[in-house]
Formats: C-alpha cells, sequence, structure tokens
C-alpha cells in the first residue's frame, strides 16, 4: 500500500456492479455500471455511461460499495494483550483472566503510563490501517484509562489522530469500561467520580460525542448504567452501550427505553430485548469478531433479530483484549457464516447500519444523491465475493468526501 495521498475526483466510472442502501425505497440494490458524479463531497447525479476522463476515477469494471462503517471499535489503548491470547488457549475464560489481573485492568495500567502524543501515534497507525481496510467512518471508545485525567487523555489523542487523517472520527467516553483498581471496594464511589466529574469534563471539553456503558453482570448494572447515560445525556451526549454480550440483563429493553443509538453485542438477548429494539429506533450493533476471537461460540441471533424487524449493524469492536482485528470485511465474513446473514444482509449492516447506529444514517452509509461520497472499490467484480474471500484484503481504492485516498497497485 503506497502512502495516503488525496486526489479530488470528479466521479467514479466504468462501475461494473455496486450496491447501496436505497433512502428512496428502503432497501438494499445492486445495480449495474454507470458513472457517479461527485461534487464539494457529495454524490451529486448517476448516469448510465461511463466517461474517458482523467478526472475521474476508473472502477476498471469492478465493484463499488459504500465505504465501510465501523461504529464500535477500542483503538485508544497502549499495548497490545497477546500473552492473554495464549492463557485462553490453556482453558482460561476472559472472565478468570480479568479476574487474575488482565483484561480491561491491564489496559488500563498500562495507558496510564503512556504520553498523549505517543498514545496519538498508535491510535494514527490504528485509524490507517482502518482506511486501508475500506473504512470511511469509526466510532472511537476510549475506556481504558478510567481516571479524569487519563480517560481526557485518551479522548484528546484520538482527536489528534483523527485530524492527521481523512478518516472520519466519532469519539466515545468510556469511564464506565470497568471499575479501576482504586475503587475495587468503593463501586459508587466510581460512579459519582464519572457522573459529577469526568462526564462534565468531556462534555464541557467537547471531547466526544456519545457516551457508552459495560452493562453486565460484574461490571455496571442496568441501574448503574441507566444512572450514568441520563447523565451524560443531560449533557448532551448521545447514548450507546455494551449491552447482553454474557447473560441477559435487559440492556437491549434499556436502550429501547432510553432512546439509545445502538446496543451493542447482544449475543445474549432476550425475547423481550429483540420486541424492544424492533419496535425503537435503537440499532442493534452485532460483534462477531469478538465471538470467533474469544472463542465462545455464542452468537448473536441475527436473523431472529432481522425477521422482527430489528435494524443491525456489523462493527468490529477492535481491542486488545477480545478482537486484534480491524477487517470490517472479515467481520461481514463471520456474519454470513454465524449469523446466517446473506452477503447483501452483511453489506447493509456495514454501511447504512452502521451509520444510523452512529446517527448518520441521512448523509452517509449510501451511495445515493446528498450523501457523503465516501465509497470503496473492492479487486471483486460482485458483492459477494465481498466476505467470500477472507484473510486477504481486497480494497483496491478508498474514497473519502470525494477524494482518492488509497490506491493499491
Amino acid at each position: 500500500m503506497n502512502a495516503p495521498y488525496s486526489i479530488p475526483v470528479k466521479g467514479i466510472t466504468n462501475i461494473g456492479q455496486w450496491i447501496s442502501w436505497n433512502p428512496d425505497s428502503h432497501k438494499m440494490e445492486v445495480r449495474e455500471g454507470g458513472t457517479w458524479l461527485i461534487n464539494e463531497g457529495k454524490f451529486v447525479e448517476y448516469l448510465p455511461q461511463s466517461f474517458s476522463d482523467s478526472g475521474f476515477l476508473d472502477a476498471k469494471g469492478r465493484l463499488l460499495t459504500p465505504g465501510l462503517v465501523d461504529s464500535h471499535t477500542h483503538p485508544a489503548f497502549a499495548t497490545t494483550r497477546e500473552d492473554e491470547f495464549e492463557m485462553r488457549a490453556t482453558g482460561m475464560s476472559y472472565q478468570e483472566i480479568a479476574k487474575a489481573g488482565g483484561g480491561i485492568r491491564n489496559s488500563v495500567r498500562k495507558l496510564r503510563e503512556i504520553s498523549e502524543a505517543d498514545l496519538s501515534d498508535l491510535i494514527f497507525g490504528r485509524l490507517r490501517l482502518m482506511m486501508e481496510h475500506g473504512t470511511t467512518t469509526v466510532e472511537c471508545k476510549s475506556g481504558y484509562g478510567l481516571s479524569t485525567e487519563s480517560e481526557l487523555k485518551s479522548l484528546r489523542a484520538i482527536h489528534s489522530a483523527s485530524n492527521r487523517l481523512p478518516i472520519r472520527t466519532l469519539s466515545t467516553f468510556l469511564g464506565a469500561h470497568e471499575v479501576p483498581d482504586e475503587f475495587q471496594d468503593n463501586k459508587t464511589g466510581y460512579i459519582n467520580l464519572l457522573i459529577h466529574e469526568m462526564i462534565p469534563k468531556v462534555a464541557g471539553d467537547n471531547l466526544a460525542d456519545f457516551c457508552d456503558v459495560f452493562c453486565e453482570e460484574g461490571v455496571f448494572t442496568v441501574g448503574e448504567t441507566r444512572k450514568i447515560l441520563e447523565v451524560a445525556q443531560a449533557h448532551g451526549l448521545e447514548l450507546k452501550f455494551h449491552a447482553d454480550e454474557f447473560i441477559s440483563t435487559g440492556g437491549a429493553e434499556l436502550a429501547a427505553g432510553i432512546q439509545a443509538l445502538s446496543a451493542d453485542h447482544l449475543m445474549a438477548i432476550s425475547e423481550e430485548g429483540i420486541r424492544a429494539l424492533a419496535i425503537s429506533d435503537t440499532v442493534a450493533t452485532l460483534l462477531p469478531g469478538t465471538t470467533f476471537f474469544l472463542g465462545t461460540g455464542t452468537w448473536a441471533p441475527a436473523r431472529k433479530m432481522l425477521e422482527s424487524g430489528v435494524t443491525l449493524a456489523l462493527a468490529t469492536d477492535f481491542n486488545p483484549g477480545s478482537n486484534m482485528s480491524l477487517s470490517m470485511s472479515f467481520i461481514m465474513t463471520l456474519a454470513v457464516i454465524y449469523l446466517k446473514m446473506t452477503s447483501l444482509e452483511a453489506f447493509q449492516a456495514a454501511t447504512y447500519g452502521g451509520a444510523k447506529a452512529l446517527g448518520l444514517s441521512d448523509n452517509t452509509g449510501a451511495i445515493a444523491v446528498g450523501y457523503t461520497a465516501d465509497a470503496v472499490i473492492w479487486s471483486a467484480f460482485n458483492y459477494k465475493q465481498v466476505p467470500y474471500y477472507y484473510g486477504i484484503n481486497q480494497v483496491a481504492e478508498t474514497v473519502i468526501q470525494g477524494n482518492c485516498i488509497l490506491k493499491r497497485q
């Protein structure tokens, strides 16, 4: 992959197959051929013919899709945790490793030691890799600091890294990712720190778009999650949170009730939770990479959710403990194999669904008039080939806001 470059284009021409959510028909559609015109970073018109013009990006008859939207990632970490990866191979569970001093609190200790500049450089490299794999919009969480100083440092590092790249980045405050070591015997004290100090400072400094909570047995209860999120909402932050990952706690029902943008994970969602999401605007963000990486074999019931009318998003959950992959195409492969989604459903969830989970579905996640000109040209000739291949990067060119950003030889 060459270094990033940014070349404005008048459009994308000589398209082979192209797919997109159609905001008029409210369907994911498969089309063939033609040219999409781009002006001021937006798609402005579709023409059935192709052009021989150096100002256009030549798709060479290959597949065109909207840019991928990764709506759940944790890139603000200081060090990797490959030792824990091997510990799981010996039979230890994620929860057992956490109780032994590993897991999130392991990452917390390392993040508190790293400088903001060094953390920004690490995040920069990870965001660049995401672009190379076709991600054009990404949500980035804090959550490995668990102190006011370190959480603010993490969010500032996310901002400074994203300012050096064209990828669109949205930030999430995840101070409620775990209870840090110094508050292990005073959980109420930590929650008070979150709601009285951290959230007001994050919102006051305009460092985050969203607030997240790890709502799970042994972490934060549904009641505690509601309390934290209501304070965040009062400070102008949109809501998203980890819900029903290991056991059903009523997280999906809470998400629908408080009108969260998304409820994420949901491997243990209840029937009541599915019904609640189906009659709400809350998106179910599924993270099959985590099930795969942890080897639990518990997959979110995607088919049941789809058949009930729930809007789905797919995301990587890129993080050092439970999924060290930032490839959205691999996530789509897992969705087809284990979540029993069709390839078209997987693409919809990885583009339009992800945009909706970030509150962006009116301008992002589709190739349509008025939408941001984010797109991927693949070294594939139909959409089914993308999840069909795995373990390789099929992205040929990435376009962000009408600029050709990355080009593979």
